[in-house]
This record gives structure tokens, C-alpha cells and sequence, in this order.
């Protein structure tokens, strides 16, 4: 068979997705520099492909440059393509950083944390997902038969995970039907973010390789177990050490991550906007489904908006510091992992910079996608994290999504959610 090996550079779009585009390998070394071309409207893509609504119309031309950090190159030696793509940043064509670049984006709240405060964020992704190539067999949740049932496929995953430079960490049998996890090692926030999109597509490759699909909707199944992306993080000081604890501190948290909390916890009415961002988002945020419905912090409550962590049998206070984080678990994988990411660290930067205290009554999260792009939209805090240009891009985009689906019933809704992620 002739063949020739291509490479695929591209973003996580604002819709949650990868796309970009191919070209020979060969001419690799030139595009690390030039990129590839792009347009300012490819952002306005749904997820279901149609540009609904643009405020950038047809004109303007752009490049997604990769990043030689974000490179995957992996071989899945079944006579497959390889899985060889890479990430990168949209940027002008004098090689500026685009205003909409959603890896811009989680840059500018790393620096804003920075300003506020000296520190670095270090993060870890916990992603759910449907696996369809088992069947569902009722009462297995977490159990060993589950496990066994996926087969191969868990192995194919965590050594395409490792193949790909990314540290895996877990792969189990989740609650739902047919529902597992996968978990990486904490990084630096933009690896953090790289790292969730390289698991999750991996997760994709080595499904489709045994003809079955890795579901990551966040609602694949109206009335069913919903898929949630949780967000582990810690803070550090600027020689690594970390300064998330202090034994004495609320919930064991230290003043300035007690105050970064309560920033997110300020802001998270409207931060679901970016870290829940389709409509089935928020059929999965109702009460009974282990996920929150209100804007809250909590010791070890998987119910929790934040949930402090538990520290496991470490041998003294060093191990102690290093185990300890807070997971946001108000997010899944319709999110573009750069941007809820993001939007987390502007959020945590501001109540540092404000020195802000946990509310006092917890404000309860938005019910809808519309209800939250509402929010989003009175937030002055939301405005200047995007910048005047992304913001309205942003929420052209949202708001045409959910007004193209605004009369399917659940289930047909959900359906259409599960067909595309």
C-alpha cells in the first residue's frame, strides 16, 4: 500500500474539539515556523460543525503554529496510522498571539496569577467517558468485572498516553453504565491543559481502533450517569515548593489558598459558562448525581463545587504538602480544556488580589446554558479575562448553539451531544 505520513496540527477549540489540519511530514521543520493557515470565523465552529453565527465574517487570515512541547507521535502497531499530531497556538501573521487563541487565553491567567501573587498553579485531569465496546451489565460499578470486560482497551490507552510523553496515572470502571476514567500526573498549568487533550484523544484513538468510540458527552443518556472533567490543583511558590496547606487554616487550607478559592467561589455562577458549556452540561448538574448545584467548598464531599482532597497516609509534612489539592468538579469535556483551565486561574487570581473571603451563603449555579451565558455576560471580571474581541466571539458562539437545539426533547438532545463528542 503507497502511503505517505502526515501530520496534524491543530487546536482545542472553544467547542471543546481538535481541528486543524494535515500535511506531509517532510515538510514539518518548515511549519513549526509558518504553521498552517486559518480564518478568524473557523473558531465560530459548534461542535455539530455549521458556523451559526460569526462576528468575524469571511475576511482575515490566521496560522496555528505548533508547539514542539505539545507534540504526539505515537504508533499503535496495528497497521494504523499513527496518531502524529500537534498543538499549537492561532496567531497573526506576523506571528503575534491572537486575541481568541484559547491557549493565549490560558496564558494571560498564568501570568495574572503571577502578578497577584508570585505562584504557579499545578493541575491534574480526571476525564469520564462511555466506553461502547463493553456491554452494560447492571451492579458493576468500580468492580473488577468491569474492568475486565473493556479488554485490551485500557492498556492500548495508558501506553498511548505514555507513548505520547504524557504520564498516566489510573484507569478504572466508573459508576455509570459503561462509564470509566482516566487520571494523569499533575504539570505546570499549560502541560496540565495539554495533557487533557492528549489523554482524551488518545482515549478516541484507541477506541476507534477497536471500532468502538470513547463517549466524552457530559449527559451521553438522558436520566443516565453523566460525564464530568474534575480539576485537581495546587499552588507553588516560585522555587516549587508547595503552598496550597496550612493545618491551621480553614479546611487545612493556607491563607492565599483559601483566598484563591473563594475567587473561583465568587465568580462561579459565571465561570460555568466556560467550564459547563452546552446545553446537556446542565442536565448533569441536579441534585442526586454526585455533581454540584451550588457554589461551595467542602472536606473530602464528592458534591462539593470544590472538594479539598484527602491526604493519604504520608510520612510527615512534606508528603503531607505535596498530596494536598482541591479539585472543581463544575466542569466537563464540552470545555475546551485550555479555556475552563483558564478561566479557573483568573477567577482564584482575583480573590488573591482581592484578598477575598468565602461567601457567606452559596450562590446557587445556573440551571441552563442560557442562564449562565447570562451571567457570563453581566460579569465585568468575565469581559476582562477575554478581552472586548473573545468575549463577543464567545458568546455569539454559546448562545447560537443553544438556540439551535432549543426545542429537542432530552433525549434527542443528549443523543445529538453524544454523536459528536
Amino acid at each position: 500500500m503507497l502511503r505517505e505520513d502526515l501530520t496534524f496540527v491543530g487546536t482545542c477549540d472553544i467547542a471543546g474539539l481538535v481541528r486543524g489540519k494535515g500535511f506531509p511530514s517532510t515538510e514539518l521543520p518548515t511549519r513549526r515556523k509558518l504553521g498552517i493557515g486559518w480564518t478568524h470565523s473557523n473558531l465560530m465552529q459548534t461542535c455539530f460543525g455549521p458556523i451559526l453565527d460569526t462576528p468575524f465574517g469571511t475576511a482575515g487570515d490566521l496560522m496555528i503554529v505548533p508547539d514542539p512541547t505539545a507534540e504526539v507521535d505515537v504508533d499503535f502497531r496495528d497497521g494504523s496510522a499513527r496518531e502524529h499530531f500537534i498543538l499549537g497556538d492561532i496567531r497573526n501573521t506576523d506571528g503575534s498571539p491572537w486575541e481568541c487563541c484559547v491557549r493565549a487565553f490560558l496564558r494571560r491567567a498564568i501570568a495574572a496569577l503571577r502578578e497577584a501573587s508570585g505562584l504557579e498553579l499545578l493541575a491534574a485531569f480526571e476525564q469520564e467517558f462511555v466506553y461502547t465496546g463493553v456491554e452494560d451489565v447492571p451492579g458493576h460499578a468500580y468492580s473488577l468485572n468491569a474492568f475486565r470486560r473493556q479488554g485490551v482497551f485500557g492498556e492500548m490507552v495508558m501506553a498511548a498516553i505514555r507513548a505520547a510523553s504524557v504520564h498516566p496515572n489510573s484507569f478504572l470502571a466508573e459508576y455509570g453504565p459503561r462509564q470509566y476514567e482516566i487520571t494523569v500526573a499533575p504539570d505546570a498549568a499549560l502541560p496540565a491543559a495539554n495533557a487533557a487533550v492528549i489523554s482524551r484523544e488518545m482515549a478516541r484513538g484507541a477506541a476507534f481502533r477497536l471500532e468502538n468510540r470513547a463517549i466524552f458527552s457530559p449527559m451521553p443518556v438522558a436520566g443516565g450517569a453523566g460525564n464530568g472533567v474534575h480539576v485537581h490543583f495546587s499552588l507553588h511558590d516560585a522555587s516549587g515548593a508547595p503552598v496550597t496547606s496550612d493545618p491551621s487554616g480553614p479546611m487545612g487550607l493556607s491563607a492565599v489558598a483559601a483566598q484563591f478559592a473563594a475567587g473561583v467561589l465568587h465568580h462561579l455562577p459565571a465561570l460555568c459558562a466556560v467550564t459547563a458549556p452546552s446545553p446537556v452540561s446542565y442536565l448533569r448538574l441536579v441534585p442526586d448525581r454526585w455533581a454540584p448545584t451550588v457554589a461551595d467548598i467542602k472536606l473530602q464531599d464528592r458534591e462539593a463545587a470544590l472538594r479539598v482532597c484527602p491526604v493519604f497516609d504520608a510520612a510527615g509534612e512534606e508528603q503531607r504538602q505535596a498530596q494536598f489539592n482541591i479539585e472543581f468538579r463544575v466542569c466537563d469535556a464540552a470545555a475546551s480544556p485550555y479555556m475552563a483551565l483558564g478561566a479557573i486561574i483568573f477567577a482564584g487570581a482575583d480573590g488573591i488580589a482581592r484578598e477575598l473571603k468565602f461567601p457567606e451563603t452559596e450562590a446557587p449555579l445556573p440551571a441552563s446554558l442560557g442562564a449562565a451565558l447570562d451571567l457570563m455576560d453581566a460579569s465585568e471580571a468575565m469581559k476582562s479575562y477575554f478581552g472586548p474581541v473573545f468575549f463577543e466571539a464567545y458568546m455569539r458562539h454559546k448562545r447560537s448553539e443553544a438556540a439551535y437545539l432549543a426545542d429537542l426533547p432530552e433525549e434527542e438532545l443528549c443523543a445529538r451531544y453524544a454523536e459528536v463528542y
